[in-house]
């Protein structure tokens, strides 16, 4: 797994590079929106979730989303995972719910990609 942030940012070419290895145009990730950390390239978001949750962030905090490098940048971003279904913290849907979470996600990837 490959961690990004805003001081260790990755890049499209390493996300293909990721996406090549693995499902071909797609990389799964999973955001700490809390310490702006992006965990990438598992084959699952749950995986992501628990290395992230065994360093103690909060679930709370956690969103999988699944990245395409090769995508125009309004396209990119999907808000996808079994992660994000989480009724007791108000998300009833694989996607995220809240507007505002969603762009503080697009955030974080902004900050932690250079596109």
């Amino acid at each position: 797994m490959r961690r990004a942030t805003e001081s260790d940012p990755v890049t499209l070419d390493e996300l293909r590079q990721m996406a090549a290895g693995r499902f071909g145009d797609m990389v799964k990730g999973v955001v700490d929106l809390q310490r702006g950390i992006v965990l990438l390239d598992a084959d699952m978001h749950a995986d992501q979730e628990a290395e992230l949750l065994a360093e103690g962030a909060r679930q709370e905090d956690l969103w999988g989303i699944n990245l395409y490098p090769d995508l125009a940048e309004e396209e990119w971003l999907e808000f996808d995972s079994m992660i994000n279904l989480r009724p007791s913290f108000g998300n009833r849907s694989r996607g995220v719910d809240d507007p505002l979470k969603r762009a503080a996600i697009a955030d974080v990837v902004g900050r932690a990609v250079r596109r």
